[in-house]
């Protein structure tokens, strides 16, 4: 029987689960290092490693139907249109279970290092100060847990804090009667600006945003927003988008009649940003939208239109730097969160790695890291060969100008793919190609590689 490499997975979050059955279901051994305690990741609400960015009020922003893995859907007589995220986690248990992955998991034993041997394969060091030996490692470590804080002139004398760390109102700042500044207008950001301008939470929140959003409500002509705007992969994306773009007038009106600056991007152009609350707090009063910071100036904060508010606290929801505090930098680091893979998952010039997760998948990640990990799977048992590594880089071009070529220049929009038109071009296109390619003997095949090692006599 042809030999299918020794696998490291990294992570037992949503990226490390799907990437253990997919291993599983193509025959592939593998082990999972999870630092915490149990699986979860990013929806393990109090997670003791840290990494999870879940607040105590939390609803996932998308459609039940849309986070769904694909093996394992959710109900819709089990599950609310849009889950809280103790429904999330448990549904992340339930699939777990059902398909067996906790055995292949150690669990509380973080991976302090992973590096590439000179002849390929990899020497993975963990917490306990063990050393392993695979020779394919998936990386599923994600992207929402090394927070990023923006940086303006002055200083500001009040209490911060980053998004990644608020739970509630009143933990781990309480932010009763407090006058309070949130930064940056992503889904968490609108959340939280929701939940503390309530009567009876916050004197006042303040909303800062440079670049705006489209705001759009949850519900669309009674159904969930997301059965109802979605892409198709039979259209140029850029087409859909200029289709699209009556919709969040439709919905919600202009931006600026509630105060926000006007977007700098067109609908779809950029993640829009979802909540059925946020711009009712802002037409009542209880929250006031403002331009971006101009300068800290202790207890006060001024604003781009010059007006200058007097504030106590600041919640900093300026998103996440990706970081990978295993490998050294020159292997692979994220300058800027750009970090150009093959189909999001592969590194042109390191074989016998992948990355799964590493992506603003639009509408969701799950069903996108799913099937990440079927691409992966694939290529580990042998079944897919990826292209040249000429070939990678140019189709890493074409993919960026066709995902993100019209998206807002930030951070957070670096990685944005959407999963409908990746989905139907890994279906139909690649994973056919990858298949011939394997057939054939051509490509970049991991098990040739693997075959080629332990062929070779001993030294």
């Amino acid at each position: 029987m042809p030999s299918k490499p020794n696998t490291c997975v990294i992570g037992a979050g949503i990226s490390g689960l799907t990437a253990g059955k997919a291993l599983g279901d193509r025959g592939v051994p593998y082990t999972c290092f999870e630092a915490s305690d149990d699986i979860g990741g990013n929806w393990y609400f109090g997670n003791p490693n840290g990494r999870s960015s879940a607040y105590r009020s939390l609803h996932i922003d998308t459609w039940r139907d849309s986070v769904s893995f694909r093996d394992m859907p959710m109900g819709e007589q089990e599950y609310p249109d849009y889950p809280h995220h103790e429904q999330v986690r448990a549904y992340i248990d339930s699939y777990a279970d059902a398909f067996g992955l906790r055995e292949r998991i150690s669990f509380e034993v973080p991976v302090d290092r992973a590096e590439r041997r000179e002849d390929g394969g990899w020497t993975i060091t963990t917490g306990d100060g063990e050393t392993h030996e695979f020779e394919f490692l998936v990386v599923g470590n994600g992207h929402h847990w090394d927070p990023r804080i923006a940086e303006f002139p002055g200083e500001f004398s009040g209490e911060t804090i980053h998004s990644h760390h608020y739970i509630s109102p009143t933990e781990p700042l309480d932010f009763t009667g407090k006058r309070v500044l949130v930064v940056g207008i992503g889904n968490s950001a609108v959340d939280i600006v929701s939940e503390l301008s309530r009567k009876g939470v916050a004197e006042h929140v303040f909303l800062s945003t440079r670049s705006g959003a489209w705001v759009m409500p949850k519900y669309l002509f009674g159904q969930p927003v997301g059965k109802i705007v979605k892409t198709t992969p039979f259209l140029p994306l850029k087409l859909q988008r200029i289709l699209a773009r009556p919709l969040p007038y439709i919905a919600s009106g202009r931006m600026e009649d509630y105060g926000l600056i006007p977007p700098n991007h067109n609908f779809l152009e950029a993640h829009p940003t979802v909540s059925s609350e946020l711009l009712l707090r802002l037409g009542s009063g209880d929250a006031t939208a403002k331009p971006d910071i101009s300068e800290l100036r202790g207890e006060a904060v001024a604003f781009d239109d010059g007006s200058v508010e007097q504030i106590d606290a600041i919640v900093y929801a300026t998103g996440y730097k990706i970081t990978f505090p295993f490998f050294d930098s020159e292997l692979l680091s994220a300058p800027e969160n750009r970090l150009p893979l093959f189909k999001r998952a592969f590194s042109p010039h390191i074989p016998d790695l992948a990355l799964i997760g590493f992506a603003q998948a639009v509408p969701t990640l799950f069903p996108f890291v799913e099937l990440q990990a079927k691409l992966v799977a694939r290529y580990a048992a042998g079944d897919y060969a990826l292209p040249s590594p000429a070939e990678m880089q140019a189709a890493i071009v074409t993919d960026q100008k066709r995902m993100w070529g019209d998206v807002a220049d930030r951070p957070r929009h670096t990685m944005q793919v959407d999963h409908y038109v990746y989905e139907h071009d890994l279906r139909s296109r690649e994973m056919p190609a990858g298949r011939e390619r394997a057939r054939r003997g051509e490509g970049t095949s991991l098990r040739a590689r693997v075959e080629a090692e332990e062929a070779a006599p001993v030294a």
